[in-house]
């Protein structure tokens, strides 16, 4: 399963990376989204995969059943979730100044602007 993972790590980030090299605001905006999710997907698998095993208390013990996956890297991610929908929704606004003031998302045209 961690390698299948791996390669979507990797494809997001080349995808993400490649969305940043594009002319156009909107893909920019793609490609902050690819990578963050890219990064969240690192975190969370540098915790351990196990499946069926969740970092739960059973109700007569003190600590979880090893093995468990680490509770520490899927807290990091759901907080940078969080995070990455706030700053999503920031260059979406951003986006759509920047559109009404020039009137195109293509980079190339902010520089030859008079505002």
């Amino acid at each position: 399963m961690e390698p299948l993972i791996a390669v979507l790590i990797g494809v997001l980030f080349a995808g993400g990376v490649y969305c940043l090299l594009r002319r156009s605001i909107v893909k920019l905006v793609i490609g902050v989204i690819l990578i963050s999710q890219g990064a969240n997907l690192l975190v969370f698998t540098s915790g351990g995969l196990l499946p069926g095993r969740p970092a739960l208390v059973p109700s007569d013990g003190t600590v979880p059943i090893a093995p468990y996956g680490d509770p520490l890297p899927q807290a990091m991610v759901l907080t940078a979730i969080v995070i990455g929908f706030g700053l999503t929704a920031f260059l979406l606004a951003l986006v759509h100044r920047a559109h009404q003031a020039v009137g195109t998302d293509d980079i190339n045209a902010f520089k030859n602007t008079d505002t």
